[in-house]
């Protein structure tokens, strides 16, 4: 049986959907907060009922005694952690919520894995725990220590907590790094959901550091074929690690750091044509400077997945857009 929080979540929902489609018996958790529409949630919600396999509990993970209940009624083999606050430029002003959700949260799914003995903690992190590093494309052997987010730190503390575990307690942890995740049912904050209702409309939209910025986008499908990926092959000691030339994403302990990203990055301009081919109507665009927090470029180097579990982002930018617009579509009907 596997656990995945944030379950109503963007990603949390597409894996829990195609985990069940392979025959796994699924627990469900989320919140259902207010951070975006929680109807959204609720009709991914209503999606993943229809299945037999699947079963749903409202529970916060700062909720340690709910936490511990869940854990105490279900032998989970792998735990999934989603859930979390998400957002770069929110964390700015409200970064007691990401306290709460990514630290305390984090900690209180590290401690049920802990004493619940289960097999493999995967969890999401971020290509922000990057940072300041200039030299792409990234991977995990970069030193991750300068964050420019907020957001970011607690993802790049969540890595670095999750790794005391694998050490202290032997727990098989994998942390994800995922590259600008799209496509349908993403968060409406999320640029492409709110590029392309403001073209369809006929309005503005606000374009930072006047263009200037690419993004490794990555379609919702390869993360979670990379995800999947990750599952069947829980972290293990690395008996080559050496402490004098250490490397970041592997360890003497149980314990691994994948990026997951398109490793073809793609300027803002080019993914904003894309929308307008989707769409058929033309971008009004606001240009604006580089906003605090923000990087200009990400640019996944995928090589260690690809390498030891066979991964291969597969979806381009312009069908990934498409299918997204399509869906976007639908959902007004």
């Amino acid at each position: 049986m596997i656990l995945v929080t944030g379950c109503a979540g963007f990603i949390g929902y597409h894996l829990a959907n195609q985990l069940l489609g392979l025959g796994e018996h699924i627990i469900g958790i989320d919140n259902i907060n207010d951070y975006y529409d929680p109807r959204q949630k609720l009709a991914k919600l209503d999606l993943l009922k229809q299945h037999e396999h699947f079963a749903f509990e409202k529970i916060d993970i700062t909720d340690k005694p709910a936490l511990i209940d869940l854990f105490s009624k279900h032998q989970f083999d792998q735990v999934i952690h989603l859930a979390a606050q998400a957002g770069v430029r929110y964390s700015i002003d409200h970064p007691d919520v990401y306290v709460a959700s990514n630290l305390i949260g984090f900690t209180n799914i590290l401690e049920c894995c802990r004493h619940h003995k289960v097999g493999h903690l995967v969890f999401a992190s971020t290509s922000s725990a990057y940072g300041a590093n200039t030299k792409q494309p990234y991977n995990e052997a970069q030193n991750t220590d300068h964050p420019m987010s907020f957001y970011a730190a607690t993802k790049r503390a969540n890595e670095l907590m999750a790794h005391s575990y694998a050490s202290l307690y032997n727990l098989p942890c994998t942390g994800l790094r995922f590259f600008t995740v799209y496509g349908p049912w993403a968060r409406p904050d999320m640029a492409l959901f709110k590029f392309t209702k403001k073209i369809l409309a006929g309005e503005s939209i606000d374009v930072y550091n006047h263009g200037k910025m690419q993004r490794d986008f990555t379609y919702i499908d390869d993360i979670v074929q990379g995800i999947i990926a990750v599952t069947k092959h829980p972290a293990q000691s690395n008996q080559q690690w050496d402490s004098d030339q250490p490397d970041p994403g592997s360890s003497y302990a149980p314990y691994k750091l994948y990026n997951i990203g398109n490793s073809k990055p793609t300027s803002l301009m080019n993914y904003i044509a894309a929308i307008e081919n989707a769409t058929g109507k033309k971008a009004i665009c606001n240009m604006l400077p580089m906003q605090p927090g923000d990087v200009p470029s990400t640019y996944a180097d995928t090589t260690r997945l690809e390498t030891e579990l066979a991964y291969q982002a597969q979806t381009s930018v312009k069908e990934g857009v498409r299918k997204f617009v399509e869906w976007y579509l639908s959902s007004l009907d």
